[in-house]
């Protein structure tokens, strides 16, 4: 059994310098960021990977890099200072006043269709309460919650989410979107598996939308050609009106690139294209009272 590493033995200080030297590959720039000695910062370097029990850096006359025990501790690192960062935050919200803080993160749909409102209206109710909003693809944002960088999250259904306590939140409808002078621009209504004979353009692949549409090509035994894969709805309504493959899409959350970028809708008979939005905690986590007013209000206003 591995031996326990002491917290007594391993300071901040270290272990900014441990990033430091790690991202600049050199042990004289890390110790002059972190504004060190060079031999002060040799010595909690040497320190540092006794308490682990590990070797850490390969010295060379290249400079400095990471053994794979290496890049375990930077990781570590990284999220102990996200951690301190945030600590520091929320504290600070206090001393300024602000009596609640809560991290909420939704994929764009839910952020472009459902919580503009429901924030208004909770920010309006508590003004004490700052709630910090990120957009992220579903697959993040199931991990963030599992890692505590997130109080509350609002993502796609059929994304997995274990360890997490899910409930419906809002339902959205998926379409597919092409260019005006494309062949299924004639069409008001059709299949999936009728578009599956066009190229697509998707989401990059930690899309739950994407691994929802390739499910289904995947069981209408019809591959899905994906000629372009982006990381936002923005973009591939750029790509879809540049006529480089048609594309699933929510409804809602590109209205205004629909009509911008002069789309064709042409709506699904599918029953998966009426998608539930899910909004979950951490299983066993117990949420502080800014964000079990806020669980509150999203599911009060839950359809």
């Amino acid at each position: 059994m591995a031996t326990p590493i002491n917290p007594a033995r391993v300071d901040f200080v270290t272990l900014r310098l441990f990033c430091a030297v790690a991202q600049s590959g050199s042990i004289t720039k890390g110790a002059e960021a972190c504004h060190l000695a060079l031999s002060a910062a040799s010595r909690r370097l040497s320190d540092f990977e006794a308490a682990t029990g590990s070797k850490l850096l390969e010295r060379s006359s290249q400079g400095i890099a990471l053994t794979p025990a290496g890049h375990v501790a930077m990781q570590h690192a990284m999220r102990l200072f996200q951690g301190f960062e945030q600590f520091s935050n929320e504290l600070g919200d206090y001393s300024s006043g602000v009596r609640g803080h809560v991290r909420l993160w939704a994929n764009m749909s839910a952020l472009t269709e459902f919580l503009p409102a429901t924030l208004a209206a909770f920010l309006g109710q508590h003004p004490d309460i700052r709630v910090e909003v990120e957009e992220q693809l579903s697959g993040d944002i199931v991990r963030a919650l599992v890692d505590g960088l997130a109080d509350v999250g609002v993502f796609a259904e059929n994304t997995p989410a274990y360890g997490l306590d899910v409930a419906p939140f809002q339902t959205d409808e998926l379409v597919v979107l092409c260019a005006r002078q494309h062949p299924l621009a004639r069409t008001r209504r059709t299949d999936f598996k009728t578009c599956l004979a066009h190229e697509f353009v998707g989401l990059n692949r930690s899309s739950s939308l994407l691994e929802l549409t390739s499910r289904a090509a995947e069981q209408a035994g019809i591959p899905m050609r994906l000629r372009v894969q982006v990381r936002s709805f923005d973009a591939m309504c750029h790509m879809i009106a540049a006529n480089l493959g048609i594309g699933v899409v929510p409804l809602a959350a590109c209205k205004a690139q629909v009509s911008a970028l002069d789309l064709k809708v042409v709506r699904l008979k599918d029953a998966w294209a009426v998608r539930r939005l899910l909004m979950a905690t951490k299983t066993g986590e117990t949420l502080s009272p800014a964000a079990q007013l806020l669980v509150a209000q999203l599911l009060a206003s839950s359809t």
